[in-house]
């Protein structure tokens, strides 16, 4: 930052920009701070192209309004957000979001690992993982494809129906139907990872697996497939239903 600016004085500010108090030279303030994030942002975007030959897509650093709505709607502190800066990695399903997250946590000394998967937020599901650097920190989203079209359906309910929606509000039949989606795309994965492990775990046995057995497994496979491919279609027709409708009262059959 161009001064030495402590933690108290941008917590002090995040103070102002909570109760609507800002003056110009609060807004100088607060976009030093938020380009202050860019050298960690910078390396950790670099080391993710480096070590684990991926291109995150991402940002350097979160909007002026968007903090200044985080700070109202959450009890937080400015110095606490996590995202000013972020990216975000997208493997195809949850066995290699599994790996991407072990991979993120072998990569970067101080890493913070928060699992949305166990305990949604208001049916969001992913891993996020907060590296520190520079006394900064950088958030890294690692969504599965299915985690991530969830996303992009709640962000276009919020955008076109209420912009609570994301945060738990709305009302009652738009949120229970993102939960159900939420929640299907939950037993899927989990199907997904069970197979995956239930594959692994024959192939490295010392007992072989018998024609009937891997018949089984093929099954099994084709239908976690089928199921995935289901609801991944089940979303986009949703998410195209918003977009023309205004709703999601009703699923498209």
């Amino acid at each position: 930052m161009a001064r030495e600016v402590t933690k108290t004085q941008i917590d002090r500010l995040g103070e102002r920009l909570k109760k609507g108090n800002v003056s110009e030279a609060d807004l100088q303030l607060l976009d030093q701070y938020r380009r202050s994030f860019s050298g960690a942002y910078e390396m950790v975007v670099g080391t993710i192209q480096e070590k684990l030959v991926q291109n995150p897509a991402g940002r350097p650093a979160k909007s002026t309004m968007s903090i200044i709505e985080k700070l109202r709607r959450e009890s937080i502190r400015l110095t606490q957000i996590q995202d000013i800066a972020g990216c975000r990695l997208l493997p195809p399903n949850i066995v290699y979001q599994e790996r991407d997250v072990q991979s993120l946590k072998r990569v970067f000394e101080h890493v913070t690992v928060v699992d949305r998967r166990e305990h949604p937020s208001h049916g969001y599901r992913a891993v996020h993982v907060i590296v520190r650097h520079l006394d900064r920190m950088v958030e890294i989203q690692v969504r599965t494809i299915l985690q991530h079209v969830w996303a992009q359906l709640s962000e276009k309910a919020s955008d076109m129906i209420d912009p609570t929606i994301k945060y738990g509000g709305g009302d009652e039949s738009t949120q229970r139907l993102l939960t159900d989606f939420s929640s299907l795309v939950a037993d899927v994965e989990s199907l997904e990872l069970a197979d995956a492990n239930l594959q692994e775990r024959w192939t490295s046995s010392v007992i072989p697996a018998g024609e009937k057995i891997q018949q089984k497994m093929t099954d099994l496979q084709e239908v976690v497939k089928k199921l995935r491919g289901d609801l991944f279609k089940k979303l986009h027709e949703t998410i195209k239903q918003v977009d023309q409708s205004r709703t999601i009262n009703r699923i498209t059959e």
